[in-house]
Order: C-alpha cells, then sequence, then structure tokens
C-alpha cells in the first residue's frame, strides 16, 4: 500500500505560552487586510494532516468540523485529535483566532475542517489522503458551507494517479489545493527535488525562506513552485495547548492557505460574484514579489498581500504631482497670451 507522510520538520522551541502576532503573518502582511477582508469570515479551509488539538484556546472556535481518516483512536472517525503536533501547528498559522493572548493566524476568522489523514507517527495510507481529499471536495456544513481552500504539508517521491485525479476533481470544484514543496533541497538553486502532490500542476506548490528572505537551505526547488511564504522558526499553536516554533515547508504552506482565505472575500466582494480557482491564483500571484533567486527556487516570489496598496499609494502620488504640473502649465501658458 502506498504512503505519504509528513513532510520531515524541526521543533526549534516548545513554548508554554505566547502573546504576540507571529513574525510570519506579519511578513505577509496578513494584518493589512484584516479589516477589508474580514479576516477571512466565511471561509472553510481543510487541513489535511495529523489532526489538531480541538480544545486549544485559539483554535476552538474555528473548528466547524472534522474527521479521522486513520486507524489511531482504534479507527473512531469522530475523534480528530492530533497526536503528533503538526496539524496543530499548521492550523493555528492558518486560523488562530485574535483574542488578545496566544498567537493569531492569517485569517482567524476563517473556519477549519480538520481532516487526520496521518498518525501519530506521521504516516498515512495513500487510500486514507485520497479519501479525505474527496471528503473535503464534497462536504457541505450546516449552513451550506462548503470548502474553498485545502492545505496539505504531506507528501512523498511518486507520482500517484489516483492522487492527481482527486486533486484535479477539487479544483475543477474552485477549490485552491496549496501543498508544501518539500524539506529535500541541497541549498542549490538549480537542482531538482520533486515531492508530491507539490509537484502536482494543479496545485499551488509553496517553498520556504527565513526572515531575512533567504531561502532556506532545505526547501524542495522545481519547475512547479509557485511561490515563497517564511517556514524558518515559525510562531504557532502546539499541543496540550502549548506554542511551538518550528521549520519546513509545512510551516510555509498554511501561510498561503491563510492568505486565499483572506484573498476571497477581499475579491469576491469587488468583483461581486464568486472566483474560480483560476482567479483567485491569480489574485494570489499578483500579491507576490521577487526575491532575485531564479524560478526553480521561488516561483513568482514571497507573498505580500499589501503589495496592490502600496503600488496605488506610489501611484497615487505621481497622479498628484501629474496633476499639479498640468494645471501650473495651464496658468503658464495663459498668462503668455496676448
Amino acid at each position: 500500500m502506498d504512503e505519504l507522510k509528513l513532510i520531515p520538520f524541526q521543533v526549534e522551541e516548545i513554548l508554554p505560552m505566547s502573546s504576540n502576532v507571529p513574525e510570519g503573518v506579519e511578513m505577509i502582511e496578513a494584518p493589512l487586510l484584516w479589516e477589508q477582508a474580514n479576516q477571512g469570515k466565511g471561509n472553510v479551509v481543510a487541513v489535511i494532516d495529523t489532526g489538531c488539538q480541538p480544545d486549544h484556546p485559539e483554535l476552538k472556535d474555528r473548528i466547524i468540523g472534522g474527521r479521522n481518516f486513520t486507524t489511531d483512536y482504534d479507527g473512531d472517525e469522530d475523534n480528530f485529535s492530533d497526536n503528533n503536533g503538526h496539524g496543530t501547528h499548521v492550523a493555528g498559522t492558518i486560523a488562530a483566532t485574535e483574542n488578545g493572548t496566544g498567537v493569531v493566524g492569517v485569517a482567524p476568522q476563517s473556519d477549519l475542517l480538520i481532516l487526520k489523514v496521518l498518525t501519530g507517527s506521521g504516516r498515512g495510507r495513500m487510500d486514507w489522503i485520497i479519501d479525505a481529499i474527496e471528503y473535503a471536495t464534497n462536504w457541505e456544513g450546516s449552513n451550506g458551507e462548503r470548502v474553498r481552500v485545502m492545505s496539505m504539508s504531506l507528501g512523498g517521491p511518486s507520482d500517484i494517479p489516483d492522487l492527481h485525479e482527486a486533486i484535479k476533481q477539487a479544483v475543477n470544484k474552485d477549490i485552491a489545493v496549496v501543498c508544501a514543496a518539500g524539506n529535500a533541497g541541497d541549498g542549490r538553486e538549480d537542482t531538482d527535488e520533486f515531492g508530491y502532490p507539490g509537484a502536482y500542476n494543479e496545485v499551488i506548490q509553496v517553498g520556504a525562506i527565513n526572515f531575512e528572505r533567504k531561502l532556506a537551505d532545505f526547501t524542495n526547488t522545481n519547475n512547479e513552485i509557485d511561490l515563497v511564504a517564511p517556514g524558518v522558526n515559525i510562531l504557532s499553536t502546539y499541543l496540550n495547548g502549548e506554542y511551538a516554533r518550528l521549520s519546513g515547508t509545512s510551516m510555509a504552506t498554511p501561510h498561503v492557505s491563510g492568505a486565499l482565505a483572506l484573498l476571497i472575500n477581499l475579491s469576491e466582494s469587488q468583483f461581486k460574484r464568486k472566483l474560480t480557482e483560476a482567479e483567485l491564483y491569480a489574485q494570489l500571484i499578483k500579491r507576490t514579489m521577487p526575491l532575485g533567486y531564479t524560478k526553480q527556487a521561488e516561483g513568482n516570489g514571497l507573498v505580500r498581500l499589501g503589495l496592490i496598496d502600496k503600488i496605488n499609494d506610489i501611484l497615487s502620488v505621481y497622479t498628484n504631482n501629474w496633476e499639479e504640473k498640468i494645471a501650473r502649465n495651464e496658468v503658464k501658458i495663459k498668462s503668455m497670451q496676448p
């Protein structure tokens, strides 16, 4: 039976408490969109991972549902508790509630559908993962909610046709599927390291950088990388109501998943209609900034959610100056007339 597993990650530090906006959330400029995007409210992100601590103070109000696809807890489908830590960390980066304590996620009013496909050891059967993707694709909440984003920080070295087909079906239903690139990088920009499902063209594949905007040595590089996000020393929620700093492309991925939850609200309010997955992807990519690496390494660059507003501010200065110059010229021309 084919398996996927957690993309290896590094636990840097476990903290009993915290009280700040994580650096990664600030780095992608999520707070600049919170008011316009209503903090992602109304959007459901499916977290396909090791589960989640359902009573964590920053997550308990964000979980809209969940299911266990593994053999953990004697296969109890209703018990999607995290017995690893990875899934709880990912969930917090996406949607930890802004409550004045602990940490806050990229889209702190978005909802989480927790789908446990990996055991406490970080391994999962391929059929579990495919079943979870299909479940998320067809899931409907009690108030008609549907999944708009899937976040998967897992992978393996093999291209599995059934996995690929399940992902294509999700994308065809206008669900953005965000996947980690993988941590098998060799520190070089010109070598290919492929992990699946991240390397599928249909997904949004995320590489990792550090807070100095340098490419992480461990991040996979390949010609399907879409963009990069913070993935080194990332602070988020963890087991036992605690917090931890972890490193890996697994940590970069939920920054993008949360960003999409914000952009859905922002963009659809502007267009006054539901956007397709391709249109959402375009809204995401227009808010990226190249860092000077090859496209194999950084794709379109670092996601910066405030980029469009900043460009508009710059252009407005030039527009105002141009209008003033025209007015001065008109006065000058009139003064020269007999």
